[in-house]
């Protein structure tokens, strides 16, 4: 149960009249002077939970964020709200910095952010021996964690804050962990004895949707067109050379797209993330450098034209699309090509071998989430450790898969494979497999006289994009694996039982997919009455020009669920718009006469 006082800033700040399930018994633990650590999914509201307790408490909230190039937009979200807050980092000159020194030390800022290797600079710990301190909030916690997806060295520092603020609470959040990742996270911040607060991993308003990759650029395209245009989303590829390419693919298809990778300079990297930030209706193509902590909350859709590495960072991913609780997509094109490249990598990759075979274990779950018939949300809640029930709101539960014995066509492959490393020495990768299987006699199979082979033409029953995905899913099963230097096709140790015929295999059949709706033809992603629409829209044009003069991001004047709201409920004084969610004091006072204005404009 929240406090009077606590409630009392979520109204007079943010403008909300109740807590979301969990946050409530996170702020009060956390603002009585308790450690926590809290697993929160993006879009749940993680950052009221140091932020409330940071309001309440005398002294300033010391928040550790590896977000550099964002604080600028949080503590300008902040301000918005009536929140005094800065932050200390390498982008400020001298001068910046002295004043941001100076409103700490004379208890001016609720809130003051930094970058975890401001803590190895002597005259930041001495900077904050001299003030006072609320409590530290360990952002992005998963950054400690070896076998998360973004480990930080600098994040291990963090564990002697309790030695030298021992009365200070500490709270560490992320979006995402499973058990081994948080007892890491705890053991490394020196959070042994911290309080756990584990909330619902689900994202109801995510339809999660993976698809065999036949062409990228037009999958991609298809699914933005049909059910996307001029939504913001974000399209994650794994190489450089990706992005660029399908950023220019979609620019010249008529959707803007803006590339971002660590290849680009400095500038055009910040100046892209600010576009999209600032802008409605942009798509960002990125590797999974971008998106940490992006607090736009319209993103529409995330997609993924490569497999990601591991649950934890899909599920992260993802999380980006939704935030404001209003429907999206999340959708993923993965094929043969993808499980093969990263087969490669790992067995290449550095570290010690039970790194790499933690490498391995996290893409078999992956591969387990793509070629499940079941739910993927039940999976996906499964892989950490909460119960669910099929959701009738992702691909599986929408047009069921069906299995299929699989048990002859994988003995044809797997007889290939054999007969090709034992009768003739060689090793091949999947392509040429697939062709020896059809009784192609194209050149290399002519060059190698593996038109000779018993195994030539027996696999005719089945086309070559079903027998691309025989190969995938015998991998995704471990029936076989990838040679680390050439990427040929070898036996596992579970392939003789398959031989022998010991072992049935089942697999996934995709099923055939109804047409997605036109742009036209699909629901709005919220239901708005007809006649809200244009006032809706005119509210967003009023938002858009506003943001833009005051140089920050349109969320921080109001998310699009207030200005749905606000269009619905059309508030004709300040009195009637302060009870709408998400207009808090400040923001009342800064807009709301403008807001009225626009209103009745209409």
């Amino acid at each position: 149960m929240a406090s009077p006082e606590a409630l009392e800033t979520l109204r007079r700040v943010f403008g909300y009249d109740a807590f979301r399930p969990g946050q409530a018994e996170i702020i009060e633990h956390v603002a009585g002077g308790g450690d926590a650590l809290v697993l929160m999914p993006t879009g749940g509201g993680k950052s009221l939970c140091y932020q409330i307790p940071a309001l309440v408490r005398k002294g300033t909230g010391v928040v550790i964020s590896p977000l550099i190039a964002l604080m600028q937009d949080q503590v300008d979200a902040l301000r918005a709200l009536g929140v005094q807050a800065g932050f200390l980092n390498s982008t400020q000159d001298l001068d910046e910095r002295r004043v941001v020194e100076a409103q700490f030390l004379a208890g001016e800022l609720d809130l003051l952010y930094l970058a975890p290797e401001r803590l190895r600079v002597p005259a930041t710990i001495d900077l904050l021996d001299r003030g006072a301190v609320s409590l530290f909030a360990i952002d992005e916690a998963h950054c400690v964690s070896q076998w998360g997806h973004d480990f930080r060295p600098d994040y291990l520092m963090l564990s002697g804050l309790h030695e030298r603020w021992p009365d200070v609470p500490r709270i560490a959040l992320t979006a995402t962990a499973t058990e081994e990742t948080r007892a890491e996270i705890a053991s490394r911040l020196n959070l042994d004895g911290a309080r756990h607060f584990v909330a619902s991993f689900d994202r109801p308003n995510i339809q999660y949707r993976i698809e065999p990759k036949t062409d990228a650029k037009r999958q991609l395209l298809r699914l933005l067109q049909n059910e996307h245009l001029g939504d913001a989303g974000i399209v994650y590829c794994l190489s450089r050379n990706s992005v660029e390419k399908h950023a220019a693919f979609l620019t010249e298809n008529g959707i803007e797209a803006l590339p971002y990778h660590a290849g680009l300079d400095a500038r055009t990297r910040a100046a892209n993330q600010s576009r999209f930030l600032r802008e409605d209706g942009l798509v960002i193509v990125a590797t999974i450098a971008f998106g940490m902590g992006i607090d736009k909350p319209d993103v529409r859709f995330v997609a993924h034209l490569d497999l990601p590495k591991s649950v934890e960072g899909y599920y992260q991913e993802t999380g980006r699309a939704g935030r404001d609780g209003l429907p999206s997509t999340a959708w993923l094109a993965y094929g043969l090509q993808d499980v093969v490249n990263l087969r490669k990598m790992i067995d290449a990759g550095e570290g010690d071998a039970a790194h790499r075979r933690r490498q391995s274990l996290h893409l078999d779950a992956m591969l387990a989430l793509c070629e499940t018939v079941d739910c993927r949300r039940v999976r996906l809640l499964d892989y950490f450790g909460q119960a669910g029930e099929p959701c009738g709101n992702c691909d599986t539960c929408l047009t069921p898969p069906e299995t299929w014995d699989g048990t002859v066509p994988a003995q044809k492959v797997l007889s290939t494979v054999v007969r090709l490393d034992r009768e003739r020495r060689q090793k091949f990768g999947a392509g040429h497999i697939i062709d020896i299987l059809l009784g192609k006699k194209n050149a290399k199979v002519i060059q190698f006289d593996h038109d000779e082979l018993k195994v030539f033409g027996i696999g005719t029953e089945l086309r070559d994009t079903e027998w691309r995905a025989v190969v995938r899913q015998l991998l995704a099963q471990g029936l076989l694996t990838v040679e680390p230097n050439y990427g040929a096709l070898v036996l596992t140790e579970t392939s003789t039982d398959v031989l022998r015929g010991e072992r049935e295999v089942l697999m996934r059949r995709e099923p055939e997919r109804v047409a997605a709706k036109t742009a036209k033809d699909r629901k709005a992603p919220v239901d708005l009455p007809a006649e809200a629409e244009p006032v809706f829209e005119r509210l967003r044009a009023w938002r858009g020009a506003t943001a833009k003069a005051q140089g920050v991001p349109a969320y921080v004047i109001f998310h699009d669920a207030t200005l749905r709201e606000i269009a619905t409920a059309l508030p004709s004084s300040l009195a009637e718009l302060a009870k709408v969610g998400g207009v808090g004091e400040n923001k009342l006072a800064k807009y709301g006469d403008q807001v009225l204005e626009t209103l009745a404009d209409g």
